[in-house]
C-alpha cells in the first residue's frame, strides 16, 4: 500500500488527468478496500483539528448525529461496524447521544480503529466498542471531564486543599480567597456532576460490551482513564502498550499487515484532504456516502463592495 508521499502523488496524478474531486476519489477507494478486507461496514469519523484547531466544528458535537444517520442509512447492519476514529473529543452530551444511537443500530458489534489519535470523548466512544484496533503509533487519552479547559477534578482538589490549609492556618484565608474567587457559586457542583456523569457512562458502556459484565475489570480501566492525579494532563497520550496494560481489549494493527496498510493509507488520504481543502470534519462510509463540515468561504473585500456608476 502507498505511503504518505505516494498517496499524495496518486492524488496529484488523478487531478492532472482531470478527475474531479481527486481527493475524494482516492480516499473513498481505500475506505472501500478496508470493507472488502474485513467484510464489515466501515465508517470513518475524522476531525481536522490538527490542521484547524480553532475551527468550531472539529470537536464532537450534536451535528455529528446527522452525519452518522446519513452514513448508516442503507447499510446492512447485520455486518457490524468498524468505526475509524480521529478526534480530539468534545461535548459529553453529544457523545452519549452518538454512542446510544450506534448501539441501537449495531448492538455490541462495533470495533474502533485508531489510526493515530482519539482523545477524551473520542476515547469514550472507543470504550463503548467490543474491541479497539491500535498500532504502535496509535493513542487514546484520559476521559476526565474539562470545563473551560480546566480539569474538573483539579478544581475540586484545589478547593479541598484550600479548605484543609485554612483549617490548619486561618491566616491563609486571604491568599486562598484570591485563588478560589474565580469559581462562581455553582461551578464546583457542575464539576462534580460532570465527573459523575462521565464515569457512569464509561462504566456502563464497558460493562455492556468490552468487559462483558466484568465490573471489577471495568472499574480498573475507568480508574486509569479518569484519574487526573495519575495522568497529570488531559492531553496525555496513552500508547497501545498502556491501553493493554490497563485492561482494554486491544487488537494489534501489526498482526495483519494488509489491514494495517489499508488503515494507514486511509489516514494519509484524510490528512491530505484536510491539508488541501476547507474541510474541518468528514464522516464517510465505504459506500462513498460523505458528510462534510467546512470552513466558511471568505469573500474577498473587493468582491463585497458595491460598484456605483
Amino acid at each position: 500500500m502507498p505511503n504518505w508521499k505516494e498517496v499524495l502523488e496518486e492524488i496529484q496524478v488523478e487531478a492532472q488527468k482531470g478527475v474531479p474531486n481527486a481527493l475524494d476519489v482516492i480516499r473513498r477507494k481505500y475506505i472501500l478496500d478496508i470493507q472488502k478486507k474485513t467484510g464489515r461496514n466501515v465508517i470513518a469519523y475524522y476531525s481536522g483539528w490538527l490542521q484547524r484547531g480553532n475551527a468550531i466544528d472539529v470537536i464532537v458535537n450534536d451535528k455529528d448525529k446527522n452525519a452518522f444517520m446519513v452514513n448508516i442509512h442503507k447499510l446492512d447492519r447485520t455486518k457490524g461496524l468498524d468505526l475509524i476514529l480521529h478526534t480530539p473529543g468534545g461535548d459529553l452530551a453529544a457523545t452519549e447521544s452518538i454512542v446510544d444511537y450506534l448501539n441501537q443500530m449495531f448492538g455490541n458489534n462495533i470495533r474502533a480503529i485508531i489510526p493515530q489519535i482519539s482523545m477524551s470523548a473520542g476515547t469514550m466512544v472507543a470504550l463503548s466498542c467490543k474491541e479497539i484496533i491500535m498500532g504502535k503509533q496509535s493513542n487514546l487519552g484520559p476521559i476526565d471531564p474539562q470545563m473551560g479547559g480546566v480539569a474538573c477534578q483539579a478544581v475540586l482538589d484545589e478547593f479541598q486543599k484550600a479548605k484543609d490549609d485554612i483549617k490548619i492556618n486561618p491566616q491563609a484565608a486571604a491568599l486562598w480567597q484570591v485563588i478560589i474567587s474565580k469559581y462562581h457559586p455553582t461551578f464546583l457542583g457542575a464539576c462534580q456532576n460532570s465527573i459523575d456523569w462521565s464515569e457512569k457512562l464509561a462504566l456502563d458502556w464497558l460493562k455492556r460490551n468490552m468487559c462483558n459484565g466484568d465490573e471489577p475489570r471495568a472499574k480498573k480501566i475507568l480508574k486509569e482513564l479518569c484519574d487526573h492525579k495519575t495522568n497529570k494532563s488531559h492531553a496525555r497520550h496513552m500508547s497501545i502498550d498502556k491501553c493493554k496494560e490497563i485492561g482494554l481489549s486491544i487488537i494489534e494493527m501489526e498482526q495483519d499487515n494488509d489491514l494495517q496498510d489499508l488503515i494507514l493509507t486511509v489516514h494519509h488520504s484524510f490528512m491530505h484532504t484536510f491539508a488541501h481543502s476547507t474541510a474541518t470534519k468528514i464522516v464517510e462510509n465505504h459506500l462513498g456516502v460523505t458528510y462534510v463540515e467546512s470552513l466558511p468561504i471568505q469573500i474577498p473585500l473587493q468582491m463585497q463592495q458595491t460598484k456605483h456608476p
